[in-house]
């Protein structure tokens, strides 16, 4: 349906506001569980922050579904906030803004992963999270970019 796309965005778009909200959270929950696991079972924080990463590129990824999944910023956002929650509380509230204003999510999303750098450094978040932070919507950023690319139709290949 819609763009194709396995994510909260399109879910919100196909199927409507409570079911993509209801996706959005499942999305963030699967990305924080991830995390607290690796924490809960004591893995080492490389091993815990290769978690967020995999379940970040599983759901952007699915091997069951043709790799065809979702974009992963929800789950981004749940791995993040299982890793440094105040940053991510605070970056959250002018995303949400954002979001309520312009109505897009590319825009709240890009506001929050930049607001969140710069949160991290204010709050002497240490080196690796501030990277992590980085390096994971990157990471959804780049994801985000090809598959916009690949499902645009070139000019003149439209019915007239």
């Amino acid at each position: 349906m819609g763009d194709g796309n396995m994510g909260a965005r399109n879910a919100y778009h196909e199927l409507g506001h409570k079911v993509g909200v209801l996706i959005f959270f499942i999305d963030t929950a699967k990305g924080s569980l991830a995390i607290l696991l690796g924490r809960y079972v004591g893995a080492p924080q490389y091993i815990v922050l290769a978690a967020g990463v995999a379940a970040v590129v599983g759901h952007n990824f699915p091997v069951f579904i043709g790799f065809r999944g979702g974009r992963g910023e929800a789950t981004s956002i749940g791995v993040l906030l299982a890793l440094i929650p105040q940053p991510v509380l605070i970056a959250a509230v002018p995303a949400v803004a954002v979001l309520l204003i312009r109505k897009n999510v590319i825009i709240a999303s890009a506001v929050m992963f930049v607001l969140l750098l710069l949160i991290n450094w204010c709050l002497s978040e240490p080196g690796i999270m501030t990277f992590y932070g980085i390096a994971l919507p990157i990471g959804v950023g780049i994801t985000h970019y090809f598959r916009m690319r690949n499902t645009k139709k070139p000019v003149g290949t439209g019915s007239a």
